[in-house]
């Protein structure tokens, strides 16, 4: 099968596009055929080297960890799903080798959800890394509840994106910190106020406009975002990053709670997300569809921190 892999770690010009064996499924596993893979922030990252250390790997890397496809074939014991149904995945396991960047992969079936069937396979394979980040950080850490109000920091993303809806779904007051060309983008999606961080002194403006603060605060961005997002969260509120460690000075002065999320797999929140679409509350913005073999130009988009929605491989 054709597959993106990397020998060894450094920048786009390691990718390499190349003909590997097919896997075959072991105990409990699916054979997947790929229709389209997701592409994230987190793909360039472990090509560049930056989760030697972190994480288990070994070289050659197939890269992605976003998968939308038809199942081929069923290992022993694995009976879930028949050959023919439609899937998706967030496809991340313990070792960091065999990735969505490719023809095929298989995976433990518990890994696995039915594609909802409103989304075509390229909208299907955006959401769950993506989705699965934004629902583990607003709800299952962040615990937003109705009525209550948060400030999402690089709300126009992959993440970002996910999190005002899913802050909408469950009755929350959002409001977007984005640029301004990603206004009407924000407001689609649910966003009840916007604040364009290019134009304003951010700190300012929230003290401005919500002196009485926020009940949780997500933060996409990291650096000197999180630092002064501390700022923003009301005495005893939380606040949430995909991007940095906790500041234990700022946490305690400011009375703040504070979580850090890596995401991990989740079928029954991949499920809750086939429940909102199917509902009309949640959507998928596909910005750009690259072919494999225009891997270095999706890696050099996403690498620009610059893209609204989400970017996607098709197989």
């Amino acid at each position: 099968m054709k597959a993106v892999l990397i020998r060894d770690f450094g920048d786009r010009s390691k990718l390499e596009i190349a003909d590997v064996p097919k896997p075959e499924p072991d105990e409990g596993e699916v054979l997947v055929r790929i229709k389209a893979a997701g592409v994230n922030p987190v793909d360039y990252k472990i090509r560049s080297g930056l989760y030697k250390g972190r994480m288990p790997l070994e070289l050659p890397i197939i890269l992605g960890w976003d998968v939308a496809g038809i199942v081929e074939k069923n290992g022993f014991g694995a009976s879930r799903f028949d050959p023919g149904e439609e899937v998706f995945a967030y496809a991340r396991r313990k070792l960091l080798k065999n990735g969505t960047y490719a023809e095929y992969i298989t995976l433990p079936e518990s890994f696995l959800a039915y594609k909802p069937k409103s989304l075509s396979f390229e909208e299907a394979a955006a959401l769950p890394l993506a989705g699965l980040t934004a629902f583990q950080s607003i709800l299952q850490k962040g615990k937003l509840m109705v009525n209550e109000r948060v400030l999402i920091l690089g709300a126009t993303g992959g993440v970002g994106s996910f999190a005002i809806q899913i802050a909408k779904a469950v009755g929350a007051s959002v409001v977007a910190v984005a640029s301004k060309k990603n206004v009407a983008y924000a407001i689609s999606l649910g966003a009840d106020d916007f604040i364009d961080y290019t134009s304003v002194d951010l700190k300012t403006e929230i003290e401005q406009r919500f002196p009485d603060k926020f009940d949780l605060v997500f933060d996409c961005v990291g650096k000197e975002t999180l630092e002064q997002a501390y700022h923003f969260v009301k005495h005893g509120g939380r606040l949430v990053s995909i991007l940095g460690q906790v500041n234990e000075e700022l946490a305690e002065k400011h009375k703040v709670l504070f979580h850090y999320v890596f995401v991990e797999p989740n079928v029954k929140q991949l499920n809750q997300f086939t429940q909102w679409i199917g509902e009309g509350k949640v959507k998928v913005h596909v910005d750009h569809k690259f072919p494999l073999e225009e891997v270095v130009k999706a890696h050099e988009l996403i690498e620009s921190g610059h893209t609204t929605g989400k970017i996607v491989l098709t197989v």
